[in-house]
């Protein structure tokens, strides 16, 4: 009799997040935010393109609002995983609010600069950089896991719905009236979210162990990005497609004014066009459902990019250019929500805000250093030989799904394992004592070693991305079948946190490692105190301490 096979369970349909009422609220909300932002963007690059000749300006508009998040993504990350995100989220809406209000008020006096209006826009990058990761992560706590790949999807849809409609509205209110009525309402914009997320009655989050310090969480989330392959090749392929979609964003403004001489209008609805390539590419990815995997969806989308800078660079009719930039949005929407999705599912709550922080950190430096190259590629030589180039870089980057592959992240179970039993210790410990070192005693017969020492290294690295500084086996030249597994943790307070760090996914990392074990009884565990007990030291070595004492 043979067993029946599994069949997988069957995709959620796009609009399930919509049932989560608190979803659907803060959802709509960030719509009406982001046609603001959208119709923010078009009227600042046109100002700008208006008020100065030089190209290099115009892309440093872009640069503008991606630097603020190379520089403030990290500290905001870690302060969403430590302070509760709803007031981290009251702040910037209501910091944005005032920036875009200040530079509509600006902008009817008459006093507005080139320089000034690239200012307002990196303040308003600053509100930004600290508001997107805390966004981001807050739609974990929205739904449920199974639908967070749709959540995300929606998100998406969400902010090219805004660009589909957002720059046309823009464009149509610089037409008939100006810029400065445009900053005015992207302020008000703010201010309707703000008033949602104030009644938004987050549940407190409850954490184990000791509370981390800032500048401790900051280095735990690198750490973690450090040691997880997963995570670390989806950085790579996003800075790689950032850097070569700012041709596009940085300059397709220059296109519609110096190439073509055309108005804000036909820019604002070229971004329209956009925009509803996106949407259009939510649903199709929703009727498609696995067909395409996330490695695949980001090589077509890098491919499509290489077309779209071929194309602003050698086609001068704008109704080609706007079914490009039609194409252009499906393949956007496909490989961001590929990027996004993929950081999201392959990180457990404890570090998910740093993690994302980091991931848009190097978006955006993708988007700055870009804007910066290929700008000054155009002053320096032509509009077309900059936007050729971009092409072929992207070309190239395609190459990267074979050394940097996608790795499927929708079945990871990263709920804490919690099966580690605490130590018994001979009194109270202060969280700030250490240095500490854990030992695991294993008895290994030698035809296991090889296949012992892969597994062990796969777990030598799941222990420095929790914490360890370092970490290593060892065997006993007296008893060569006695292995020693051991790592080195700053303080006490960061082991308890170790402890909760451990995900049941890892506990199948440990289970191969101890399958080696011989004997009845379980490998011996040792926790080892520095001694005296030495508060507050983070980077100490041991055996330079017992050195001293001599």
């Amino acid at each position: 009799m043979t067993e029946p096979v599994a069949t997988p369970a069957p995709r959620a349909p796009l609009l399930t997040p919509f049932t989560y009422h608190i979803f659907r609220a803060i959802w709509i909300a960030g719509l009406v935010s982001n046609v603001g932002t959208w119709m923010q963007n078009v009227a600042g690059v046109w100002l700008v393109t208006t008020l100065t000749t030089s190209a290099l300006l115009v892309a440093l508009m872009q640069a503008a609002t991606s630097l603020p998040a190379f520089l403030l993504s990290m500290p905001a990350g870690a302060l969403a995983d430590l302070v509760d995100r709803r007031r981290l989220l009251l702040f910037t809406q209501g910091f944005m609010a005032v920036v875009a209000t200040g530079l509509g008020a600006l902008a009817f006096s008459g006093g507005i600069s080139a320089l000034g209006v690239l200012g307002f826009t990196f303040l308003l990058g600053m509100g930004a950089a600290l508001n997107s990761p805390i966004w981001q992560t807050v739609t974990t706590e929205l739904v449920a896991r199974s639908a967070l790949p749709q959540a995300i999807t929606l998100n998406g849809v969400s902010n090219n719905i805004a660009r589909a409609i957002g720059p046309a509205i823009g464009g149509a209110i610089i037409a008939y009236y100006s810029a400065g009525w445009v900053f005015l309402l992207n302020g008000v914009s703010f201010l309707g979210t703000w008033a949602v997320v104030y009644f938004w009655k987050r549940e407190a989050l409850v954490t184990d162990g000791p509370a981390e310090n800032f500048m401790g969480a900051l280095r735990a989330g690198i750490r973690y990005v450090q040691y997880s392959p997963a995570i670390y090749g989806v950085l790579v392929r996003t800075f790689a497609f950032a850097f070569g979609t700012a041709a596009m964003w940085g300059l397709v403004s220059v296109v519609i004014a110096r190439k073509l001489h055309l108005s804000s209008g036909h820019y604002g609805v070229m971004l329209s066009w956009l925009g509803a390539g996106a949407v259009t590419g939510a649903v199709l990815m929703g009727r498609a459902g696995g067909r395409l995997n996330f490695n695949q969806r980001v090589l077509l989308g890098v491919l499509a990019f290489a077309g779209t800078n071929l194309a602003l660079a050698l086609v001068s009719q704008i109704y080609v250019l706007y079914a490009v930039m039609f194409l252009s949005g499906i393949a956007w929407l496909m490989v961001m929500t590929s990027f996004s999705t993929t950081v999201q599912l392959s990180v457990p709550r404890w570090v998910q805000a740093r993690v994302i922080s980091i991931y848009m950190l190097v978006f955006q430096a993708g988007m700055s250093v870009g804007s910066l190259v290929w700008g000054e590629l155009a002053d320096r030589t032509t509009l077309t030989i900059s936007l050729l180039a971009a092409a072929g870089w992207m070309l190239a980057s395609a190459l990267l799904a074979f050394p940097f592959p996608m790795r499927p992240a929708e079945g990871l179970d990263l709920a804490p394992a919690e099966h580690w039993p605490d130590p018994a210790t001979d009194g109270t410990i202060d969280p700030d004592d250490g240095p500490v070192i854990v030992m695991i005693a294993y008895h290994v017969a030698p035809a296991d070693w090889p296949a012992f020492g892969i597994a062990a290294g796969q777990l030598r690295r799941l222990r420095l991305r929790d914490g360890a500084l370092r970490a290593g086996v060892f065997s006993d030249v007296a008893n060569p079948t006695l292995i020693t597994e051991f790592f080195y943790v700053a303080t006490w307070g960061e082991h308890q946190r170790q402890h909760h760090r451990f995900t049941r996914e890892d506990q199948a990392v440990e289970a191969q490692v101890r399958r080696f074990h011989l004997g009845p009884a379980a490998p011996r565990v040792t926790h080892l105190l520095a001694f005296p007990n030495t508060p507050n030291v983070e980077m100490a070595t041991p055996l330079q301490t017992l050195e001293s004492q001599r």
